[in-house]
């Protein structure tokens, strides 16, 4: 690298942190810090009528809690909010209208749509036609003198060279050009209310910032021809372009959309399910990159070492919620348990079941959880009534040795004290029903699990009779003998 990196994400406060604006924070924090670089985070509020009051708050603390930090932020840096650069945003306004490579214009938006409706009744793609064309001097200045005294406010156009080439070498994509004259005509850079628009301010901002490369999604791709144009007119160096693939829906193949119902796609809701935050880091990371091999599981440190903008996706980059739940599910299996115990306290008493047997019931499905709240439905079990069988947990309790089995091993529970009742000594027992009856295997597993819990799977069946507890579960064995001889 030849030049000091410095990249940024710079979000728009409209709503929560979406995965996708995830990704496109993460592979800049990983480029700049892979290659020893800065990475700062610049707010986009221009967007007034969009703007949600608590929309900059979700973006930084969501993506703290991922675990990504920044070196410069509105935090650290005065005017990193692109509201309080309106001043700098007028100093270049006024140096390309003095320059006549920007106009004021005084066309209203009825005028702009009925023109619109023209082009496309005409079959013509739609684009705005310069206002001043075919005016001399004299007209325009009675053309501005009339609607500056009908009190229209005027937008600022930049003067597009529709013959010029705007082409850049893309990071992921490669050779990109696009043609001047298929831009859509001369654009607006300032609105009437005084805001820079989007192409306009972020070239200012990359500009002044010191920005070397911009790595975003490809939605942008339309955008980058705007922003050169800019860079041109202003005699700028246009830093380094990146776009990344669209991300998709694993089972659709279509963009990944908010009707999406089985994916979740804000950061807050994984925060608030309970996710650690490395696992979604790691899945994230994943998405339209990846690092060779087999291997998928990565910390935050490997992953800064691993980074290869090289080895960025061409293909589009599929949301696969299955891989995502598997992955969380490794990463809390192998978590400290006092972590995962703390965030699960918070599940469990919102559902009134942090009793004192709270810690065994975490420590019992653990393993199974893919998202800390999963831990109120997952012991249902110990707090509601007896669940109704299925067909398949029917046909096993038709068996022919099944009272003799539940017979048993209930007189074995009746046998035991309540200080005897634990989960080291419950096992035992089973293995004593096996011996005096000589049944065995599944025929003897599980009847008991399927009379005692309700269920065909589960954790080790000795932790979850000790959990229900030697009264319930002499009762659940009672119970269902009595529905067997029916």
């Amino acid at each position: 690298m030849t030049k000091s990196i410095r990249v940024r994400y710079a979000p728009s406060p409209t709503g929560l942190l979406h995965i996708g604006n995830a990704r496109t924070a993460l592979f800049n924090y990983l480029y700049a810090r892979h290659h020893g670089g800065t990475f700062l985070i610049r707010i986009e509020d221009t967007d007034r009528k969009r703007h949600v009051e608590d929309g900059e708050r979700s973006q930084m603390e969501n993506l703290r809690w991922l675990g990504i930090d920044w070196d410069e932020s509105p935090e650290t840096h005065e005017q990193y909010r692109q509201s309080e650069r309106l001043e700098i945003y007028q100093q270049y306004v006024n140096e390309l209208l003095e320059k006549g490579l920007a106009y004021k214009s005084y066309v209203t938006e009825e005028e702009l749509a009925a023109e619109r409706e023209r082009q496309e009744a005409a079959g013509e793609t739609p684009r705005y036609i310069n206002e001043y064309l075919g005016m001399s001097d004299e007209e325009k200045a009675a053309y501005v003198a009339e609607r500056e005294a009908a009190g229209i406010i005027p937008t600022v156009r930049l003067a597009v060279n529709e013959t010029g080439v705007y082409k850049w070498n893309d990071m992921v994509k490669g050779e990109i050009e696009f043609e001047g004259g298929n831009i859509g005509g001369d654009w607006v850079i300032q609105k009437k209310d005084g805001y820079p628009t989007y192409n306009f301010a972020v070239v200012i901002d990359d500009h002044l910032m010191e920005i070397s490369h911009v790595i975003r999604g490809d939605d942008h791709i339309a955008n980058t021809p705007k922003q050169l144009m800019v860079y041109e007119a202003l005699g700028w160096e246009a830093p380094e372009f990146g776009h990344m693939t669209l991300i998709v829906n694993s089972e659709t193949g279509k963009k990944l959309s908010k009707r999406d119902t089985n994916t979740l796609q804000f950061i807050e809701d994984y925060r608030k399910k309970g996710y650690l935050p490395e696992a979604v880091f790691n899945f994230i990371a994943l998405l339209g990159w990846n690092p060779g091999g087999e291997h998928e599981i990565f910390s935050r440190e490997e992953l800064i070492n691993l980074f290869d903008e090289q080895r960025l996706s061409k293909s589009p980059a599929a949301f696969d919620q299955k891989k995502l739940d598997w992955m969380s599910n490794e990463y809390i299996k192998n978590a400290d348990f006092a972590r995962v115990f703390e965030l699960a306290k918070s599940f469990l008493e919102a559902a009134g079941r942090l009793t004192e047997k709270a810690e065994k019931l975490v420590e019992l499905y653990k393993p199974q959880m893919k998202a800390v709240d999963e831990i109120v439905p997952l012991t249902g079990l110990f707090f509601e009534d007896f669940p109704a069988l299925t067909e398949a947990e029917q046909e096993v309790m038709a068996g022919e040795t099944v009272p003799t089995v539940l017979t048993a091993f209930k007189e074995k529970l009746e046998a035991m004290t309540e200080e005897d009742f634990k989960s080291e000594n419950i096992f035992p027992q089973i293995k004593a029903v096996q011996k005096e009856t000589g049944i065995k295997g599944k025929n003897l597993f599980m009847p008991i699990r399927i009379a005692v819990s309700g269920e065909m799977h589960g954790p080790e069946l000795p932790d979850t009779i000790y959990l229900l507890g030697r009264e319930k579960s002499i009762q659940h064995l009672d119970n269902m003998l009595k529905e067997i001889e029916k």
